[in-house]
């Protein structure tokens, strides 16, 4: 424990588990925010198993791209996306990992053999570092799958963050008994969250002393446990503040509990739910950053009636001789395209200042693989919607010609305020961004 005194009170901060607590066997405890200017906020939309290439690959570049079949569902919301084709994924002489290596690299800029390989932070980290400060939620991963493992928004290989896995969860979270309507007329802190403010500050002394005597594995445990306590309190600092007007903002009503199930229907309802809550959650300040999981890497979708899923699919249904492509695949995959954009329309539907609030997003989508039925970790789909303020341009085709996917993090991160001159690993690095994709 670390112990102090505020405001003539004592104060007591649990630490983590150090080494500097054991003895040289390991075994021993040792004895001794406000309104202005609209937040532009960041996202990802993931879905698994990706695409047919010939059916998804616009042929045409810039503006006014055409749009293949499994594209089709996009036409609504086409001005809003921009289409992000044939990236390459490096693997540095490493070995393809079905449904990791590409989804990796995407999100870590370094291709890996699975998520507990991965040393540095998912994107959806360094742009939520950046950025996520000031709102109750420094970042929000959701899923319909109902499993709060789908998720793959790491800090590093040991330290996933789960996802919101139902929408009634996503509800009691973000607009449940902490939640304060930043437009509502009376205000009143809750006197519980007064008792604990600052009480990292009440052990200042403490904690400085502990610092000069551990050593630089604990130091950078108790920096990261401080880090997480410094979070906290900033949220709390938060409910005892009356938010700043919000517009847009209009709380929900309570959903329906809709059942987790691997059927696309189901999966599809759930999915809008939340998606729209999100948009609320957003337009009310409740955080500048999020992470959406459709479904799956391995994508076990499977349609009313059936089962066989998505994935079994990629793998074993035959190439239709006179269609040339897999069909219930195609089915599968121009499914998921749908519900990207009901996920889009839901963000373009509401109303901020002069503009949406998609206006002020900026939205990256993307799946794990290429083409499935041979796990091709070159050419996975990406797409971005939102135009971040006003910083990047929305409805082109960008072919990336077979450049590494490193240009796609570095560009994202660059747009949202994260001071990178490059990012990537070994021959993946890079300080090239896409700058046809910038306003």
């Amino acid at each position: 424990m670390l112990r102090g005194v505020m405001r003539g009170g004592a104060v007591v901060l649990a630490l983590p588990f150090l080494d500097y607590f054991l003895d040289t066997n390991g075994t021993a405890i040792a004895a001794s925010l406000g309104g202005g200017r609209m937040p532009v906020r960041f996202g990802t939309w993931f879905w698994g198993c990706g695409m047919i290439p010939d059916r998804w690959n616009p042929t045409k570049a810039g503006s006014a791209y055409d749009l293949p079949a499994q594209l089709a569902p996009l036409k609504p919301v086409q001005q809003h996306v921009s289409i992000l084709s044939n990236f390459a994924v490096p693997l540095e002489g490493q070995a393809n990992s079905p449904h990791y290596s590409g989804n990796i690299a995407i999100r870590t800029g370094s291709a890996a053999e699975g998520w507990q390989k991965i040393a540095a932070p998912t994107l959806d980290v360094i742009i939520s570092d950046a950025i996520g400060g000031g709102s109750v939620f420094r970042s929000l991963d959701l899923s319909p799958s109902g499993n709060p493992r789908t998720s793959y928004s790491y800090r590093n290989g040991s330290s996933q963050n789960a996802a919101i896995p139902t929408p009634l969860e996503m509800y009691q979270k973000i607009f449940g008994t902490d939640f304060h309507d930043p437009n509502a007329a009376a205000f009143t802190p809750d006197p519980h969250y007064m008792v604990r403010k600052s009480i990292l500050s009440g052990v200042t002394d403490e904690r400085r002393k502990l610092m000069q005597r551990i050593g630089a594995a604990d130091r950078a445990r108790v920096d990261q446990y401080f880090t997480s306590v410094r979070e906290i309190e900033q949220k709390l600092a938060l409910q005892l503040e009356k938010p700043p007007p919000a517009e847009a903002c209009r709380v929900p009503a309570k959903p329906q509990e809709i059942a987790a199930s691997t059927d696309i229907t189901q999966r599809e309802a759930g999915h809008k739910v939340m998606a729209d809550m999100l948009a609320m959650a957003l337009a009310c300040n409740q955080t500048k950053v999020f992470n959406m999981t459709f479904s799956e890497a391995l994508a076990e979708l499977r349609s009313d009636g059936s089962t066989t899923g998505y994935h079994q699919s990629t793998h074993e249904e035959l190439t239709d001789r006179t269609l040339g492509y897999q069909p219930t695949v195609d089915k599968f995959a121009t499914q998921c395209m749908g519900a990207w954009a009901d996920f889009v329309t839901s963000m373009a539907a509401v109303k901020e200042g002069d503009g949406t609030l998609l206006d002020n997003m900026l939205v990256f989508a993307h799946s794990d693989v290429s083409f499935a039925k041979n796990h091709d970790p070159n050419g996975i789909p990406m797409m971005t919607a939102g135009r971040a303020g006003g910083k990047i341009k929305a409805g082109i085709h960008i072919n990336g010609n077979g450049d590494s996917v490193t240009r796609v993090g570095l560009t994202l991160q660059q747009v949202m305020g994260v001071p990178a001159d490059a990012w990537g690993a070994a021959g993946s690095r890079t300080n090239r961004t896409l700058t046809e994709l910038l306003a």
